[in-house]
């Protein structure tokens, strides 16, 4: 999006598939579209056919705009939802937690071994 608003002059004419892929929300469609607007910019939306410089197509951008916010807020509220129903079920997200044995034993090892003077480079025995 920045290389697209440094690159467009006025006059040009901005194409996108749906108005939503001006921003990741509401405000930021609605703040891209007057920015480009501003500088003479034209919007084209091919799929919803929204032309932003009439009244009614600010209209539509508007509605469309904040519909695809209310997709997106419930899209997260879901992924949301099956996060917390996973972890109910026992599911564990994250790495898991080290054996604190497991580790000492380890560091036991890389101890001994620097005390015979290897320096961790793959060395033959």
């Amino acid at each position: 999006m920045k290389k697209l608003l440094e690159y467009a002059q006025p006059g040009d004419t901005v194409v996108v598939w749906r108005v939503d892929r001006l921003g990741r929300s509401l405000i930021d469609v609605l703040n891209t579209v007057k920015l480009l607007r501003e500088r003479d910019i034209q919007v084209k939306s091919i799929s919803d056919g929204i032309d932003p410089s009439t009244t009614s197509g600010r209209l539509m951008l508007n509605m469309l705009a904040t519909l695809a916010e209310y997709e997106r807020e419930l899209i997260t509220e879901r992924v949301n939802a099956g996060i917390t129903a996973a972890r109910n079920g026992g599911t564990k997200f994250g790495r898991p937690l080290s054996d604190p044995a497991v580790v000492a034993d380890k560091l036991k090892l890389v101890t001994e071994a620097r005390a015979k003077g290897r320096t961790g480079i793959c060395q033959g025995e």
